[in-house]
């Protein structure tokens, strides 16, 4: 899905739900009462979320008009004014607590993913997201880590094999497994996670494309990098925070998996003031 068609979708099922017959708390404003209003920020942040705010209030009323002062992955401070909205005062309250959902919510996760990113300059290691996400939110989210400086893993089952232990069991080995992807869909990327040194050489000597270090130690991982010799890229993963993940990518590995990125999740604090 492109990302025109998830922002639509997106906000389409969030009106749907919030707004459902009819705003009755708006009736209270005059039908042809003319409103601005401003969106401030609390607490200092990473923007994201502009695509989302400015559909819910095309889906709302086409005559409300948002004006930005800052783009998404711009660092904000607390009390900064984001932008000003124009437009019915009815659709501008209707539109509020989704629109603010949206841009509250992808703000925290690009947050969040700027102060990992943060503690790996000057590594060569990059940072990922995982498949733990908010049900229907998952476009969103990794649009989000892209707006923190971070790099998106697969989208879905649907684009990588990621063969895992209950993969291997089933095949019978690592082997069996990644051959077997291999000629189920040529093309496709093949990675495998690994628990130990010698399930590493098996994925490294049948030719996976990656492998994912599954709860590592540091002195393992670093075993692992000698080992590969720069043959595939290995990915951390287990056990990763913000007091963890710059040792972890000292030891050379290419990428570092942090699923609290987007599934640990606290909403930065946004208001929304109609102007007197």
């Amino acid at each position: 899905m492109d990302l025109l068609a998830c922002v639509e979708q997106n906000v389409a099922a969030a009106l749907r739900e919030d707004v459902g017959g009819g705003d009755i708390t708006a009736e209270l404003l005059a039908a042809d009462a003319w409103a601005q209003a401003r969106v401030i920020t609390r607490e200092p942040a990473v923007l994201c979320g502009v695509p989302w705010f400015d559909e819910v209030y095309r889906q709302v009323d086409e005559h409300v008009t948002v004006a930005w002062h800052v783009c998404d992955g711009d660092v904000l401070q607390a009390g900064q004014e984001i932008c000003r909205l124009d437009g019915p005062a009815r659709a501008l309250l209707t539109g509020e607590r989704v629109a603010l959902n949206f841009l509250q919510t992808l703000s925290g996760t690009a947050t969040v993913v700027r102060q990992y990113v943060e503690l790996l300059a000057g590594t060569h290691a990059k940072l990922l997201d995982t498949r733990k996400t908010i049900p229907g939110l998952r476009c969103a989210q990794k649009y989000a880590v892209r707006c923190g400086g971070g790099t998106n893993h697969r989208m879905g089952l649907h684009d990588g094999v990621l063969i895992k232990e209950n993969h291997i069991a089933g095949c019978g080995s690592i082997t069996a497994a990644v051959r077997a992807s291999r000629r189920l869909n040529p093309g496709k990327p093949v990675e495998v996670e690994v628990e130990s040194i010698g399930q590493l050489e098996e994925a490294i000597e049948v030719g996976s494309d990656s492998a994912l270090l599954d709860n590592f130690t540091l002195d393992m991982m670093f075993e692992a990098v000698t080992m590969n010799a720069g043959r595939i890229k290995l990915e951390a993963s287990g056990g990763v925070d913000r007091g963890t993940i710059r040792a972890i990518a000292e030891t050379g590995v290419n990428y570092i998996s942090v699923g609290s990125l987007t599934k640990h999740l606290r909403a930065i604090d946004l208001s929304m003031r109609i102007d007197a």
